[in-house]
């Protein structure tokens, strides 16, 4: 796709550059998801966070989404914090020790509570 219709997907300029030279990583070979299947989690993650534009959380949502491993904790996830402070805290902030300290209860399917985590806030907007 062109810049443009990318931006027509309502992506923001900046986001369709980095999508773009995702792609390019792909396509040139040096981004490989056959091997990744060999590879834990920490190291996809630091496979794809070498790319610009790819942070943590993407990269954790690449895995969840893509990749389907049963057990990521995408810690810094604003819904997956909203939830676990709502469920587990009265509403109130939870420090991400307190949040892994919760989730250690969840292993080794910390992606399948993440998503009934999310799952709850349907009720609560």
């Amino acid at each position: 796709m062109s810049m443009e219709q990318l931006r027509g997907c309502g992506l923001s300029g900046r986001k369709s550059i980095y999508l773009v030279e995702l792609a390019y990583h792909f396509l040139d070979g040096s981004l490989d998801t056959k091997t990744w299947q060999r590879f834990d989690d920490e190291q996809v993650i630091s496979e794809l966070i070498r790319i610009k534009g790819i942070g943590r959380w993407t990269a954790e949502m690449f895995l969840m989404f893509f990749m389907l491993r049963p057990n990521v904790l995408p810690i810094d996830d604003i819904g997956l914090q909203r939830a676990m402070r709502l469920q587990y805290n009265d509403g109130e902030p939870l420090s991400k020790p307190e949040m892994r300290e919760i989730a250690e209860n969840w292993q080794p399917w910390c992606t399948v509570a993440t998503w009934f985590m999310w799952r709850s806030l349907d009720s609560k907007t």
